[in-house]
């Protein structure tokens, strides 16, 4: 709108209006009875009458844009507003997430007072919807070693398989190479779950070596059993999902969704200190 009003369209427009906007004050000024007065009203009528719509028309359009200037300042403010807003929800559900993993850390020190912990977040993940393996910002420095356990409040990830500095990565037990010692909390019947390719592209693992009579069902809870492995007895691995039998075998095995969220993991604990049975 500026850019218009300084125009040349803009100064004739208007140098317009002002002179035919005049001419009644000048024509009355020449007397009542003037002749040269009558033809000149008469003659300029139309003009002035056009004149006269042509300054409604401009103040209308003045008002207009002064209407849109103001209402666009008005939006520029409530735009910022609504940034700031936005930022504050951010930033309290930022908040509540930190509270909430405080919760759980301090939770789960409490009910594992055996156990020593360090917190860490992931700062690498391999590509794919179910990570196998991940990075952490935790490394020698922390005190971190090779097979240390890696967990969640909820339960087990899988153990530390690499050290750096101040990194170390994380091979969780859906991975081909995972092995954890594990019993079903139901019926006590013991196996090892381990990771499998084609299951681990769906989130899953399996727990393995089962008599081909065993006592599984959908539903069954899994827990870490403290044998043959590094990971402490106790720990929740995860639900029995799916049954099914290797006949080849004659074996029995359990499909099992792990506990832990691996698809949406950001922060673990890593256990540097505990018992194994």
């Amino acid at each position: 709108m500026n850019s218009f009003f300084k125009s040349r369209a803009f100064a004739v427009l208007l140098t317009l209006f002002i002179i035919l906007a005049g001419v009644p004050t000048i024509l009355t000024a020449m007397g009542q009875g003037s002749y040269v007065r009558d033809t000149a009203m008469t003659a300029l009528s139309p003009l002035m009458r056009g004149a006269s719509a042509i300054g409604g028309a401009f103040r209308g359009f003045v008002d207009y844009f002064t209407e849109f200037d103001r209402l666009k300042d008005e939006n520029k403010v409530l735009s910022d507003r609504v940034r700031e807003l936005e930022k504050e929800l951010y930033d309290a559900k930022l908040l509540e997430s930190e509270n909430e993993w405080m919760r759980m850390y301090l939770g789960a020190k409490r009910a594992n007072t055996e156990y020593s912990f360090c917190d860490a977040n992931l700062i690498g993940r391999e590509a794919g919807k179910y990570a196998s393996s991940f990075t952490l910002d935790r490394g020698s420095a922390s005190g971190i070693k090779v097979g240390m356990p890696v967990v969640t409040n909820y339960g087990v990830v899988g153990k530390v398989s690499e050290v750096g500095l101040t990194f170390c990565r994380v091979s969780t037990i859906i991975n081909y190479d995972s092995s954890v010692g594990a019993y079903i909390e139901r019926s006590g019947e013991v196996g090892i779950v381990s990771g499998y390719f084609d299951r681990r592209r769906e989130g899953l693992c399996t727990l393995e070596y089962l008599p081909f009579d065993a006592d599984v069902e959908v539903g069954d809870r899994v827990f870490s059993s403290g044998l043959g492995s590094v990971y402490p007895r106790g720990l929740f691995v995860g639900e029995v999902c799916e049954v099914t039998g290797d006949a080849n075998h004659h074996t029995k095995i359990a499909i099992i969704k792990p506990a832990a969220d691996l698809e949406n993991i950001t922060k673990v604990m890593i256990l540097t200190s505990y018992e194994v049975d």
